[in-house]
């Protein structure tokens, strides 16, 4: 298990195969509700992530993919883009700078 404390969270990328749909609605949601407490959130292509990314929000499909793009990078693992518990635990996280355990 790996944990990181919200506080220390700065950028926030969605990941995903085709780019568009649910990942992007979930880029747009998480930009209002994180961008208050100076994190930054972008979507980009599971195979591009950027190495400057704090926490990578994936399908789980894609995490070992992730993880050869990313492999320094904490990847939290969802199984919806819209509505997974995985993601309200990374607001809850940011939003009351407590630990994130994944």
């Amino acid at each position: 298990m790996t944990t990181i404390n919200g506080s220390a969270v700065r950028k926030v990328v969605i990941a995903c195969d085709a780019g568009m749909g649910s990942s992007a609605m979930l880029a747009g949601q998480l930009r209002r509700q994180l961008g208050k407490h100076s994190v930054t959130v972008e979507h980009t292509p599971v195979d591009a992530i950027p190495g400057d990314a704090d926490v990578v929000i994936c399908h789980q499909g894609l995490v070992e993919r992730a993880r050869v793009s990313a492999p320094e990078v904490i990847i939290v693992p969802i199984q919806v883009f819209i509505g997974d518990p995985a993601v309200a635990r990374v607001v809850k996280a940011v939003q009351n700078g407590s630990d994130l355990d994944v």
